[in-house]
C-alpha cells in the first residue's frame, strides 16, 4: 500500500540527467521508440526541486490515496460541479499504457451527455499525440464540425 503521507525531501540522483524521465516514459509507454533528443528536451522540465513530490502526489491523488492541494480546493469544487460534456467527443486509450490499461471507456461515460465514441489505440501508451499522431489527429478530425453543418455530430 502506498503511504500518501510520505514526502520525498530531496531530488534523487538521476532527475537532472534524464534517468527519471526515462523510467517514467518506459513505464508509461513501453512500445514508444522515443529519441534521446525528445527525452533530453522533456527532462529539462523535471529540473526543479519539487518535481518528485509533485509527480508522486499527482498519482496518489488520481488513485484516491491523497487529498488535492488546498490551494486548488475551490477550483476543484467548481470543476466537479460542471455539467456533463455535451459536444461530440472521441476518447482514446492506448493499449500499451503501462500505468493505466486501456478500457472500454465506461468508467468515464457519466462525464458525457452528447455523442461519444471510445477508441483503443494499438501499440500506443500514455502519450498518444507523440506515439500515435495519426490516430490522435483522426479522432480530432472525426468530431470536427463540417463547415455549415451545425449538427455537431460526426
Amino acid at each position: 500500500m502506498i503511504d500518501a503521507n510520505v514526502r520525498i525531501r530531496h531530488v534523487p540522483a538521476g532527475v537532472l540527467d534524464g534517468e527519471i524521465a526515462r523510467v517514467i516514459w518506459r513505464r508509461n509507454s513501453p512500445e514508444w521508440d522515443f529519441s534521446e533528443g525528445e527525452l533530453v528536451r522533456a527532462a529539462r522540465a523535471f529540473d526543479n526541486p519539487d518535481y518528485v513530490d509533485v509527480v508522486i502526489h499527482s498519482y496518489r491523488h488520481r488513485l484516491g490515496l491523497a487529498e488535492g492541494a488546498d490551494a486548488y480546493a475551490d477550483v476543484e469544487a467548481q470543476l466537479a460541479a460542471l455539467p456533463p460534456i455535451s459536444v461530440p467527443t472521441i476518447t482514446l486509450d492506448g493499449t500499451a499504457d503501462g500505468n493505466f490499461p486501456a478500457s472500454d471507456g465506461s468508467h468515464d461515460a457519466h462525464l458525457f451527455a452528447g455523442w461519444r465514441e471510445h477508441r483503443k489505440v494499438p501499440h500506443a501508451g500514455h502519450h498518444l499525440p507523440a506515439e500515435a499522431p495519426r490516430a490522435f489527429a483522426d479522432a480530432i478530425l472525426a468530431v470536427a464540425e463540417t463547415p455549415g453543418d451545425g449538427a455537431g455530430t460526426p
